[in-house]
């Protein structure tokens, strides 16, 4: 049975979605790295509560440096 263009373009769609998470995962985990690399954080100590307030202050910091350009 020979796959129709529509589930072709689909299953095209679906490669592309998976490569699109893939690349976003890699980005958040290098971005997560220089941040605990650059800031000297122990992996081993932090907590989810500690990434969460880490996360909120380069937030803050982020949002504060746009509105100041």
């Amino acid at each position: 049975m020979q796959q129709s263009n529509l589930e072709k373009q689909e299953s095209k769609l679906k490669q592309l979605n998976q490569k699109i998470k893939a690349e976003k995962n890699k980005i958040e985990q290098n971005l997560g790295k220089q941040i605990i690399k650059s800031a000297n954080l122990d992996y081993a100590t932090l907590t989810t509560t500690q990434i969460k307030m880490i996360a909120k202050k380069i937030a803050v910091f982020l949002n504060q440096d746009q509105n100041n350009q």
